[in-house]
């Protein structure tokens, strides 16, 4: 058995960046709708553009899960 481990160190430098990119991502997505509920109370008018934000931040994170599950099946 021959182990390829410069192959193995990029998927898993890939997948380590990938994962805290995407995590990352969400997180903001989650900021974002929290200061549309803080905005939303204190009478700004941010709240649209918080919510935007982190829809736009929940849909990236869905196209990158889809666009994974895309190269696995094909």
């Amino acid at each position: 058995m021959n182990i390829d481990w410069a192959a193995l160190g990029s998927v898993f430098g890939v997948s380590l960046v990938v994962t805290v990119a995407l995590v990352g991502l969400f997180t903001l997505g989650i900021v974002g709708l929290s200061k549309q509920e803080s905005a939303t109370a204190s009478g700004s008018g941010s709240a649209a553009l918080a919510r935007t934000g982190a829809y736009a931040c929940f849909a990236l994170c869905a196209a990158a899960v889809a666009y994974g599950i895309l190269l696995i099946v094909a």
